[in-house]
């Protein structure tokens, strides 16, 4: 089951013609710009046999919600998550290692200072 936010939209917001080179920019987290010059370049590559794929994906590809993302933060982490999955999900327990790592060592600090504490978190136990 796909998320909503890992599914390719056509970007009509941002788009020029269909939104589907802004879509894809979207997705990858590559500039539009360098999207629009590739479409371009295949355009011209591929003597114009390009131009039904576009319009194809531009017709299947649904509509980007409004919805989607509350602040460009979101969508950084959406397309780090599209990119790389397993980096995503190691960065994130990363942090947690060392959220987990900073949170003992304030509870450490304050059982130690604190011997009343420390005698209750050991009846607790």
């Amino acid at each position: 089951m796909n998320s909503p936010r890992t599914t390719l939209y056509r970007d009509k917001v941002n788009g020029k013609l269909m939104g589907v080179c802004a879509g894809v920019a979207d997705y990858t987290g590559v500039n539009a710009l360098w999207v629009r010059l590739a479409a371009v370049f295949l355009l011209f590559a591929t003597s114009g046999s390009i131009i039904p794929f576009y319009f194809i994906a531009g017709l299947l590809l649904n509509k980007k919600p409004a919805h989607l993302y509350t602040a460009p933060e979101e969508a950084q982490y959406w397309q780090r998550v599209r990119q790389s999955p397993k980096r995503t999900a190691r960065e994130i327990r990363g942090r947690m290692k060392d959220i987990d790592r900073r949170l003992a060592e304030v509870e450490s600090y304050y059982v130690s200072s604190n011997p009343r504490l420390s005698q209750e978190i050991e009846q607790l136990r």
